[in-house]
């Protein structure tokens, strides 16, 4: 499967963005999808995931409450809303697909594909 982000920008502190993870294929029903984020001089970390049916999500402590994932798979699309951004959530953001079937789709290494970055830059 193929992943391309797109969606990210710079928006004030408290702002709202919502990002786009477009996949190519027609199994995409059957992918877990989760978005990473990587800040300057940081390792990338796990955002949050959504189980290949959607009925299961995981978040990162910090965005609970911001941050909500969805997916679309009649468009083969998943999203990540983002509100009341804070600075620190700058960062290329990633989306990544993976065959998981068990409850673990928030364990970044069993993430297979990956599409590249986009940037989300929180500033006043």
């Amino acid at each position: 499967v193929q992943l391309q982000a797109f969606g990210g920008g710079l928006v004030q502190p408290g702002g709202s963005l919502r990002l786009s993870c477009a996949a190519s294929g027609r199994t995409f029903s059957t992918y877990a999808m989760g978005w990473f984020r990587q800040a300057p001089g940081k390792e990338r970390g796990i955002v949050g995931a959504i189980n290949y049916s959607g009925s299961s999500t995981y978040y990162v402590d910090s965005v609970k409450g911001r941050f909500t994932i969805s997916k679309d798979d009649a468009k083969n699309v998943m999203y990540l809303q983002m509100n009341s951004l804070k600075p620190e959530d700058t960062a290329v953001y990633y989306c990544a697909a993976a065959r998981i079937f068990d409850t673990g789709i928030g364990i970044p290494s069993r993430y297979d594909y990956w599409g590249q970055g986009t940037q989300v830059t929180v500033s006043s």
